[in-house]
C-alpha cells in the first residue's frame, strides 16, 4: 500500500473502530472510494464485532469467567487495531486478523 492510499483512508479506518455505528459509516463512505487501507480495517472491525458477540454469548449462557476473558481479549485486540489504524499500519490483529481478512475478503 502506498503512503497516499494510507493517508487518504486513515480517517475512515479510525472511524471504523468507533463502535458499530462508526463501522457502518466507514462502510458506506468507502463504497465509492474503495480505499484498500480503509477496507482492511473495516474487515478487522467486522471480525472484532464477531468476537464481541461470541464473548457476550459465552458470558451469558456458558461461563461468566470465560466470557469475561474473551471480552478482555476482544478489547485488547480492538485497541491493537485502533492503534494500527492511527499509526497508518495494515498489520492484522494477532492470531485472528488473517482469518478476518479471508472471511470478509469480498468487502472492498
Amino acid at each position: 500500500m502506498t503512503e497516499q492510499t494510507i493517508k487518504e483512508g486513515k480517517g475512515l479506518a479510525i472511524v471504523s473502530y468507533m463502535t458499530f455505528v462508526g463501522l457502518i459509516i466507514a462502510v458506506i463512505m468507502n463504497l465509492e472510494k474503495k480505499n484498500p487501507f480503509t477496507s482492511f480495517h473495516i474487515r478487522q472491525m467486522l471480525g472484532l464485532i464477531l468476537m464481541l458477540l461470541v464473548s457476550n454469548v459465552t458470558e451469558k449462557y456458558i461461563n461468566s469467567w470465560l466470557g469475561t476473558v474473551l471480552w478482555t481479549i476482544t478489547f485488547v485486540s480492538w485497541a491493537f487495531g485502533l492503534f494500527n489504524a492511527i499509526k497508518g499500519s495494515d498489520k492484522p490483529i494477532p492470531l485472528v486478523g488473517e482469518y478476518f481478512q479471508d472471511w470478509f475478503r469480498n468487502i472492498n
